[in-house]
Order: C-alpha cells, then sequence, then structure tokens
C-alpha cells in the first residue's frame, strides 16, 4: 500500500461495497454477546461488545497501537486521522471481547498455510496474534534504532510499516505480514464504525466522507442521483444535541 495515496482511498472505501460501517464486531447482534444470555432484538438497550470497561493493551502496547494506526490513516490537512478518530480505543475494545479471543471462529489445528481468499489462518485469535507480534515489534525496533516504534520519526515509522507489509521485516512467533494486513483492517473498520464501538469519535469519520449514519429512513433520498445528503451523521446512540425524553 503507498502510504502517500491511503488518504485517498478513504472517501470511496465506505461506499464501495464494503462492510467498513458494521465491523465484525457487529457478530454481537446476530449470534448473541459472546458470553451471558445473547442480545434481543427490540429490547432498546445497546449492543454488549464494546460498552464495557474492559481492555487489552498493555501502555506500551497501546502507544504502539497508536502510532501505527496513525500512520495508517494520518491526520492532515485534509482530513482526520486514526488520532481524532481514537481508533486505538476501538482495537482496544475489539481485542478484550469476543473477537480478539475468535469465540466464533473454529480454533482447533490442523493449521496449514491458507490462500488469499480463505480468509484469516492464523493459529492464534487476533488478540494472542496482536500481543506476539507487538512484542516483536517493539524488539526489532529496540534493536534497530534503540527506540520502541511509538518513540520513532513518522519517516522510520513508514519504512518500518513497509517493510512489514513487502514482508522485508519477518518475525519469527507470528506472520509479520498477517500482522500488518489484520491491523490495517481493523484500523479502517474503527475508522468508519459506529462510534458505540469506541472508534470514529464524534463521527469524525463519517463527516469526513459525508456519510449520514445510522438513520432509520432513507426513502427521501433514493433517487438523489448521487448527490451529497446534507444531513448530520446520526449513530446508534443518536447524536450530540439530543436527549431522550
Amino acid at each position: 500500500m503507498s502510504y502517500t495515496t491511503r488518504r485517498g482511498v478513504l472517501k470511496t472505501l465506505l461506499f464501495g461495497g464494503t462492510a467498513l460501517a458494521t465491523p465484525s464486531a457487529l457478530w454481537a447482534v446476530e449470534y448473541g454477546r459472546g458470553e451471558g444470555m445473547p442480545w434481543v432484538t427490540m429490547r432498546g438497550d445497546p449492543p454488549y461488545y464494546g460498552t464495557t470497561d474492559a481492555r487489552f493493551f498493555t501502555p506500551d502496547e497501546r502507544a504502539a497501537v497508536a502510532a501505527i494506526s496513525a500512520r495508517l490513516i494520518p491526520s492532515d490537512d485534509d482530513g482526520p486521522g486514526a488520532t481524532e478518530a481514537d481508533v486505538v480505543t476501538f482495537l482496544d475494545r475489539q481485542m478484550a471481547g469476543f473477537y480478539g479471543r475468535g469465540q466464533h471462529w473454529y480454533m482447533k489445528g490442523p493449521f496449514a498455510e491458507g490462500t488469499d481468499t480463505q480468509g484469516y489462518q492464523s493459529e492464534y485469535p487476533p488478540a494472542e496474534l496482536y500481543r506476539h507480534a507487538l512484542a516483536e515489534l517493539d524488539a526489532y525496533c529496540r534493536a534497530q534504532d534503540d527506540e520502541s516504534f511509538a518513540g520513532l520519526s513518522e519517516g522510520r515509522q513508514d519504512e518500518i510499516l513497509t517493510g512489514l507489509d513487502e514482508e522485508k521485516i519477518t518475525f519469527d512467533a507470528v506472520s509479520a505480514k498477517v500482522f500488518f494486513d489484520l491491523i490495517l483492517k481493523n484500523t479502517i473498520e474503527g475508522y468508519f464504525a459506529d462510534p458505540i464501538y469506541g472508534g470514529n469519535r464524534d463521527m469524525v469519520a463519517w463527516r469526513y466522507v459525508g456519510f449520514p449514519g445510522t438513520r432509520y429512513d432513507y426513502r427521501d433520498f433514493v433517487n438523489h442521483g448521487g448527490a451529497p445528503i446534507q444531513l448530520e451523521p446520526v449513530s446508534l446512540m443518536g447524536r450530540p444535541g439530543w436527549s431522550r425524553p
């Protein structure tokens, strides 16, 4: 991925037939909370996942993940990045919950090298993959630069991320490339997901791409012919200024 063009593709991702606005966390709606009683439709209570105080990252891991996501979706004059969207909180909650545990996946052996079309293939659930990869990333940075990843310059951070992406940097315990692909995917999800899951703080990403959010009814705009829809974005929990009666 070219880091000079990464922001240019963001505005097309949300409307390109992907599920970026409905991350893996939304499986909780269909398959249950992942622990305890399943979420019941029409109850009016918010989805369980992403609303607890559970956290996964250590302070050093959180600093590294925040720095990685900030380089994958940087802040610039064109618009907000992963930092403003608080993507790291989304990722922290993802790893602390059923998605991080791979709770709805078959995670038993035997393990074989899969293909690009077969989806996630690591023997580790996402949370363990993150933990192993972040430890090896820290060891690599300290061996090469005598500094943590978060403490490096943005230019050096980009060099290292490019090395992971192009498989010029490898890890021992896990695949550096698989980690890069996963954290890139999760970062984009956190940037565009509903704020209830921790990222897209204040709906900054939706405002950036002109997405009106999770409104009840769009029938008045079915034939808008691609013209921008001038509506304030609304999340699953409403928007600032709204209050319950």
